[in-house]
Order: structure tokens, then sequence, then C-alpha cells
């Protein structure tokens, strides 16, 4: 018997519903597709700085060119970047160790892995980083991804946010009407909206013990591992991957991935459209 749990929405989210100049679609299309933590292929986030920047790996797209990305960043402890600006907005989810990114004379907060942040396009900032290692996924809905000068700062009407873990809700099936089971799957909403063809994007939190299957009806699903180690197999596939955190899997559309966890696990979803985890697996 299976539990579904349905993630379709017709509201849209409050934390970034006035931001006008990032892109509030995606055309593209993903595919069945795996990126193991292990298997990133590492560079620098700004070239042109060498080893003085932080490392990139890419996970999805080409943050060189115009289109959306999402690739891992990894910064050394004690590195903070000079004040700058980037040319279109980002969005970032910590994965490991202690972020900072504010104004560079905010006081420093400093975000542990599962906080949230947003950085709008022309906004004067710093980068620092304090863990012994520490680690974020970036995502940017349009490219290229660049680094410039605060002499070229401007306004695009969105605004920054930063959310701690601590301040992010999770909701349950005593909370809200689209899960159906007692699986102990949690969601967490972070920017977009469900409205049709909206990009959007979730915290999904699996129990340990939890197996089960995404079925994704989305044109465009991506997913990246945020906390613990996931077990992924697509339906169709015999080939069985571990996910550790800052792992990467794409679905294609109408594609169903069989998932297990034996540790608590945070995974994060972008979307635009409908997806389904159903659980094999209810807690008592």
């Amino acid at each position: 018997m299976k539990f579904i749990i349905s993630l379709v929405l017709g509201s849209t989210l409050v934390f970034l519903g006035s931001a006008q100049e990032t892109p509030k679609t995606d055309a593209a299309k993903s595919t069945n597709e795996v990126v193991t933590a292990d298997k990133v292929e590492w560079g620098w986030l700004n070239p042109s700085r060498g080893d003085k920047s932080p490392a990139a790996g890419k996970l999805w797209g080409d943050r060189t060119k115009n289109g959306p990305a999402g690739f891992l960043v990894k910064f050394k402890k004690g590195f903070s970047s000079p004040p700058h600006i980037h040319n279109i907005t980002y969005r970032g989810v910590v994965i490991e160790g202690l972020l900072h990114n504010d104004d560079e004379k905010a006081k420093e907060q400093w975000l542990p892995a599962g906080s949230f942040w947003v950085q709008p396009a022309g906004e004067a900032h710093i980068t620092a980083a304090t863990g012994e290692a520490n680690l974020a996924y970036i995502e940017i809905q349009e490219g290229p991804y660049l680094v410039k000068s605060t002499t070229e700062a401007f306004d695009n009407g969105e605004r920054p946010l930063n959310v701690d873990k601590s301040n992010l809700v999770w909701l349950n099936a005593s909370d809200i009407t689209w899960i159906k089971d007692n699986s102990g799957v949690q969601t967490a909403f972070l920017w977009g909206s469900h409205k049709e063809d909206k990009l959007n994007a979730s915290l999904i939190k699996f129990p340990a013990g939890f197996k089960g299957e995404i079925i994704n009806n989305s044109p465009n699903l991506r997913a990246v591992i945020i906390q613990g180690s996931i077990t992924h197999q697509t339906a169709k596939d015999d080939k069985v991957d571990v996910l550790d955190a800052g792992s990467y899997f794409g679905a294609e559309e109408y594609s169903t991935h069989k998932i297990s966890s034996e540790k608590e696990s945070i995974v994060y979803f972008r979307t635009n459209g409908k997806f389904e985890v159903a659980s094999s697996t209810p807690l008592e």
C-alpha cells in the first residue's frame, strides 16, 4: 500500500513574491540524470581571482552562459570577499559550515547548514565563511553569473533575504491538507509560486527509515541533497546511487524515482509543476 504526499498548491509563497526581474519560469526540460558528490567537476567561481576565489562545482546547467544553472560553492575557512555585486539574482542553501552574506557594514550573521539566503542582482555585499569546511548550493534563473565592482551597483526591485535554519517553518500532515499519510515527511517552502508553469522550491525532510518514490509530473524537476544521504534509483534503471550531501539528480517528466534514507535527510526540490512523494513505510 502506498501513501501519497501531493505537493500541488494554489497559493503564492510569501518569501519572494515581490521579485519582478528574475525569471519565474524555465522552458528547459530536465532529464533523468545523477551527479554524485564525488563526481562533481570543480573549477574557480571567479576565474580572474584564481585560488583567492571559492571553488565552484557544476551540478546542472552552465553558469557561464545565458540560462539557469545550479552549482556548488566551496569556501575556505576565514574566507571573506571584497564588496561586490552580481549581474543576476542568486539563491543559496548552506550544506556545510557557517556562511555570512550581507552588506559590508552589517553585523555578521553566520548561517549554519540548512539555512537559505537570496542575493539580489546589483546589491553590494560581501560573502564570508568561518567553518572548518564550508559548502553551499547556489542557483540562478538566468546567466551568465558574473562578479562586478560595487561602482556598478543598481536596484532591481528585489530585496536580500537571510533565513537561519531555526526560522524555517516545517509543515506536516497535521498542518497541511496535501500530505495524506503518517510517513513523517515534512516540507519547508522557500520561494516561488505553485501556479501553473511557475518555478518554486522547497526543502523536503525525509525521516530515518524512509522508503518510497518521487513521482514527477513536471517538465522540470531538479533535486540537491542538503543533509544526510539517500539511495536513488530510476524506476526503469537497475543502477542504484548513494547520494550524499552535495549530490544532485534530475527527473524527466512522468518519471518515477525510488529513494530511501537510513538517517534523516533533507533534499532541495526545484520544479515548475507537480510532483508527489509516495511512502511505503508509514510511521506508527
